[in-house]
């Protein structure tokens, strides 16, 4: 089984949005016994929060229905998770600093390393933008989970 942990700051918005599309495209493919998702935030601000409403709205345009309730990343995810996924520079940034000893850098990818469809080096945080942002979003991650799942089955790692 793979585990999968998607992050972004305050998990209401991007890494709740990557944990639901990728666990629907696994579902999607028969692979829910191999690959399990979870995300988190590298802040505290939205502990217990649900997926933001604008997000949740954007992503039942495409089918997919966005469910959780927003955590912190602990020491433990480290650990724990074969793959952390973050969504931008900062959130990467955030995780490599509790990495004290360099033991798990290798396991702590950039979400967009994945797309194949968009320019973007980083997942935008919408938060504070308008409906178009939420929907880029989806569309960037949709892209970006799909060249994932690729990436683990082109690599036998499933």
């Amino acid at each position: 089984m793979i585990k999968l942990l998607f992050v972004c700051l305050g998990n209401i918005c991007r890494s709740p949005s990557a944990e639901n599309i990728m666990r629907y495209l696994v579902e999607k493919e028969g692979l829910a016994d191999k690959i399990t998702c979870d995300s988190a935030g590298t802040s505290s601000y939205h502990i217990g929060a649900s997926p933001d409403a604008r997000m949740r709205e954007a992503a039942k345009k495409r089918g997919i229905k966005l469910v959780g309730k927003a955590r912190q990343i602990e020491d433990f995810d480290l650990e724990y998770y074969d793959l952390i996924l973050a969504m931008d520079k900062s959130n990467y940034q955030d995780i490599l600093s509790l990495d004290l000893k360099g033991k798990y850098r290798d396991k702590i990818k950039l979400m967009c390393d994945f797309t194949s469809k968009y320019n973007d080096q980083e997942v935008p945080d919408p938060y504070y933008g308008g409906e178009a942002g939420f929907h880029h979003v989806i569309d960037l991650l949709l892209d970006s989970c799909q060249g994932l799942l690729n990436y683990l089955k082109k690599d036998n790692l499933i």
